[in-house]
């Protein structure tokens, strides 16, 4: 898929990396999007990744003295999910970030690469168009700054440049007079793309709008706003008749197409319904109810973003060119390996077939079934869209690594005892997610237990014994 991976150590190597190669390199962060997009050829002559995850200061969520906020390259969905800052004043951006994916997902895919991909059903975009946000696009020429607005061209297409790189995203913090919500219709409960997805952000005055943001999400070629809709609230109060007729409104701004997720006039009905119930909850000041006070994110405590260095590997540390023939070392279940060379595969695949760990299975290579979950850095990732280069200087985690002195986990020992297996080609990941989600929450709700499953999907069962087993567990039941 690629033929040489950069670990660069600085911004400005990447920029240098970037106009020296063009449109045959591209950064990466979580893969997550990008890794798909290799391996089913939809983008080609692609031979350089740019790994940015080893920058330190890149994870960065900040609110500046102007009362901006700014979120970094590297900031996860899980890192805008997780915030304080966000939760309170872009409570938008952290209900639609809580909708992507699953939390393994979650923890390697940025909001960034969320923007940068440029799907119309991505669900991060929405929130920030109606939060009105910008981005920083920085090259070796400079450095300029792009409305959200203007920075959509069509279906996955930007004005980024070939040698630019987004360096930050920023957009004005909620007011105390400000409310908002995010609110997406999918085809289940998670891992799913939307069919439809609306952010609604309003300024009032008491009990009067002063001023309406309302953005919509696959019912056209790009994010769009709902300018009629968003004109009409102004100086009104949010009675059911002002909400039913702004819901219509915005439904005409609408400009969908039939697709196998839904109609087009599916979606019309969609996106009024959707909207509907936005202004709803925002007038009932109940919007903020959907979101989990402290969500399964399935990753260590003291996890903190990605190792920028690790004493055991500073021999070894990455430098900022590395060719294909060097040598990945890593630390995989407490023991030091050294895999060569670096080739272009996954993460599963190098622990598959270099280090000889066969108990991380493939089910989908896209992300879907979560077979493949393991832990880097200290947390749970799909390692199929991982590439195996970012295990350099890392600490991994498989299934053959959560047995201590001999004894099996317990929730090894909970799936064995409650039978909680049929084939159990898709065990490892229910274990390692489940495993993670312990040492995260020790006393998990039944709620929680089935957050932290959202990434794995079993074909065989119905689930009541994979759940019985992790509730067993946290409880101790021998």
């Amino acid at each position: 898929m690629w033929q040489e991976y950069l670990q660069p150590a600085s911004t400005d190597d990447v920029l240098s990396a970037l106009s020296e190669r063009r449109s045959k390199a591209r950064v990466v962060a979580g893969a997550t999007d990008l890794i798909l997009e290799l391996e089913r050829r939809v983008r080609t002559g692609i031979d350089t990744l740019i790994d940015v995850t080893r920058i330190p200061g890149l994870n960065q969520i900040r609110l500046g003295d102007d009362g901006v906020i700014h979120l970094g390259p590297l900031v996860t969905h899980n890192d805008c999910v997780e915030s304080p800052l966000i939760r309170e004043q872009a409570f938008p951006l952290a209900r639609a970030a809580w909708e992507v994916g699953a939390p393994q997902i979650r923890n390697r895919g940025t909001i960034a690469g969320n923007l940068i991909t440029a799907s119309p059903a991505n669900d991060t975009i929405t929130p920030l168009m109606a939060l009105d946000a910008s981005v920083s696009l920085a090259s070796s020429r400079g450095t300029r700054q792009v409305p959200l607005s203007d920075f959509y061209l069509g279906v996955r297409k930007t004005v980024m440049q070939d040698d630019e790189m987004l360096t930050d995203i920023s957009f004005a913090s909620m007011s105390s007079k400000q409310r908002g919500t995010f609110m997406k219709l999918a085809l289940r409960r998670a891992q799913a793309i939307s069919v439809v997805n609306v952010a609604v952000v309003l300024s009032l005055e008491k009990h009067t709008v002063t001023r309406a943001a309302i953005a919509l999400g696959a019912v056209a070629p790009k994010i769009i706003r709902a300018p009629a809709a968003e004109e009409y609230l102004n100086g009104k109060s949010l009675d059911e008749p002002t909400i039913q007729h702004a819901a219509t409104l915005t439904r005409d701004a609408s400009r969908p197409i039939d697709d196998i997720r839904g109609s087009a006039a599916y979606r019309l009905e969609m996106v009024r319904v959707m909207t509907l119930r936005a202004l709803r909850a925002i007038a009932d000041g109940t919007e903020r109810n959907s979101l989990p006070q402290s969500a399964v994110l399935l990753r260590s405590p003291t996890a903190s973003g990605p190792a920028i260095e690790r004493p055991a590997m500073r021999p070894d540390a990455a430098s900022p060119r590395q060719s294909p023939g060097d040598p990945i070392v890593t630390r995989i279940n407490g023991k030091l390996h050294r895999l060569a060379p670096r080739n272009s595969k996954s993460l599963l695949r190098l622990l598959r077939e270099d280090a000889g760990l066969t108990g991380t299975k493939e089910g989908c290579a896209e992300g879907e079934c979560g077979a493949c979950t393991v832990f880097l850095d200290g947390e749970a990732v799909m390692s199929c869209l991982v590439p195996a280069p970012r295990a350099h200087s890392a600490e991994i985690v498989t299934i053959e690594g959560l047995a201590e002195n001999g004894l099996l986990h317990p929730v090894q020992q909970a799936f064995i005892r409650d039978g909680a297996v049929q084939c159990g080609y898709c065990t490892p990941g229910f274990v390692m997610s489940s495993a993670k989600l312990l040492e995260e929450k020790p006393r998990p709700d039944r709620n929680e237990i089935e957050q932290a499953l959202t990434g794995n999907l079993c074909r065989c069962t119905g689930y009541y014994k994979i759940i019985q087993a992790v509730e067993d567990a946290s409880l101790g039941i021998a």
